[in-house]
């Protein structure tokens, strides 16, 4: 999407930004009380077992989650530099609530991994990534977005992991209101970006023109009314053909 020039720079501005929390002093697995642990997983059509197939089930789910815009566009959606590498990338999003109020706030893309990693005795392949929250943002913290194939079984999963707490606010209008709303909202978005994941890998796994059917399926898979025209839906269209 090619943002306005008010938007632009709101994204410029991110790179004089720091992460506004101590990655290095917070334990994501067991974080202390006082943050919120989101830990979803979503089903996604399986592949025989082994190491993922060639435009199969992960390697579509994998190019989807690459550029973020699998997020539903009605309630969160990212600007960006997409000539800038995926690690390392600031990403400016602009949070709707209830369809009315829009926030600005920042992030930053940290580590980007493909690796086999070892649970409970079984293997499974692992694409992810994930950001943090930078200085001005509502919150504090990191979310992980990932496509599992378990190796023994063929199972592929989407997973989302995040640790939050909200962040002190100077607009206490705007703190009341994300306080209030915070947990409906995130598991509002949570649930239908779920649910876009699963709906977005069937129709890619459909033979020819995977982006198209997408783009066309999009504007129906949101949480609240949504534009056909929204670029947003385009460009998922086009990520899904490509990485």
């Amino acid at each position: 999407m090619s943002p306005s020039p008010a938007v632009q720079r709101k994204l410029s501005a991110l790179a004089g930004k720091q992460v506004n929390f101590d990655p290095g002093a917070l334990d994501m697995q067991h974080p202390p009380q006082g943050w919120n642990v989101d830990d979803r997983w979503q089903s996604l059509p399986s592949e025989p077992p082994g190491e993922p197939v060639a435009g199969g089930s992960w390697e579509i789910a994998r190019r989807l989650i690459r550029g973020y815009e699998f997020a539903d566009p009605s309630m969160v959606r990212a600007f960006y530099d997409p000539d800038q590498p995926l690690a390392g990338r600031d990403m400016l999003l602009e949070l709707q609530t209830l369809g009315i109020v829009r926030v600005y706030v920042g992030v930053r893309v940290g580590e980007v991994y493909d690796q086999v990693r070892e649970v409970d005795g079984r293997r499974a392949r692992v694409f992810g990534w994930y950001y943090r929250t930078l200085e001005g943002h509502v919150e504090r913290g990191q979310m992980d977005w990932q496509v599992w194939k378990w190796l023994d079984s063929g199972e592929v999963q989407f997973h989302v992991y995040a640790v939050s707490r909200p962040a002190p606010a100077t607009n206490p209008f705007v703190r009341i209101g994300f306080l209030l709303l915070r947990g409906h909202e995130r598991s509002v978005f949570l649930n239908s970006t779920a649910r876009r994941m699963r709906a977005f890998t069937e129709l890619g796994l459909q033979g020819e023109r995977p982006g198209e059917r997408v783009r066309q399926a999009s504007p129906g898979l949101t949480a609240r009314r949504s534009s056909a025209d929204d670029p947003a839906h385009v460009e998922l269209g086009r990520n899904v053909e490509s990485e």
